[in-house]
């Protein structure tokens, strides 16, 4: 665990980014441990939420140990020596868009591909050196303002409980798309009075129409999910 990790920028390696580069988007996705799997919290709505026990942290080749051993080191890295986390990934940002350069694609990046960490407080220089780089992610914090010009944020839906299925709206108030994760693939037309969009035909979450519901399928243990987290449209 002591091992410092030499990559933290994945690149190709997620099937729904992939999806994006047939859009001409070329995406770098960073993968942490999430909730309180590094022995400190990196989803602080994730309880209430419960969407910690269907988190996609399982989906894919998130099942394989070595990939979870990873993104543990990833996260001990970051909270351990936060300077020289950022360093290195200053320098894996300008790899991703020295490749899209090369390849003739917009290069993008999405810092929390499971984790929920309000990179434009831990780290506004980043935003700042990339300015002409478009940053996104998904959050389960509807209150997150003063963004970056180039972060886009979609707002995590969760009917796990009363209080959190109404943070919807101050996200739909500040701007956000609401992302919704459903039990079958087949999406409703519309939920919560909103046009409900696939948006599992890509991860590129910024070309997605204002004012919508981003449909998603449910993935790894959520496909399980009883808590309410994964919703059962009627």
């Amino acid at each position: 665990m002591s091992e410092r990790p030499k990559q933290l920028l994945g690149i190709g390696t997620d099937a729904k980014t992939v999806k994006g580069e047939k859009k001409g988007v070329l995406t770098g996705i960073m993968y942490l441990a999430p909730y309180t799997l590094s022995g400190t919290n990196v989803c602080a709505m994730a309880e209430l939420a419960h969407c910690h026990e269907g988190c996609l942290n399982t989906a894919g080749r998130g099942q394989m140990s070595n990939v979870q051993m990873a993104r543990l080191r990833k996260t001990r890295f970051w909270q351990e020596d936060p300077e020289t986390f950022l360093s290195l990934l200053r320098k894996e940002v300008a790899r991703v868009v020295r490749k899209a350069k090369r390849e003739n694609k917009t290069p993008m990046i999405r810092l929390n591909g499971t984790s929920d960490i309000l990179w434009e407080r831990k780290a506004p220089a980043l935003f700042e050196e990339f300015s002409d780089v478009q940053f996104y992610d998904y959050t389960k914090i509807p209150t997150r303002r003063d963004l970056p010009k180039n972060y886009h944020l979609t707002f995590s839906y969760s009917g796990a409980n009363e209080r959190y299925r109404e943070f919807y709206r101050p996200a739909l108030d500040n701007g956000m798309n609401v992302a919704v994760v459903f039990r079958k693939p087949e999406f409703p037309e519309t939920f919560l009075g909103l046009p409900v969009v696939n948006g599992d035909e890509s991860d590129i979450r910024p070309f997605d129409p204002q004012g919508v519901i981003v449909g998603l399928k449910a993935k790894g243990k959520a496909k399980r999910d009883k808590s309410g987290f994964v919703v059962d449209p009627r």
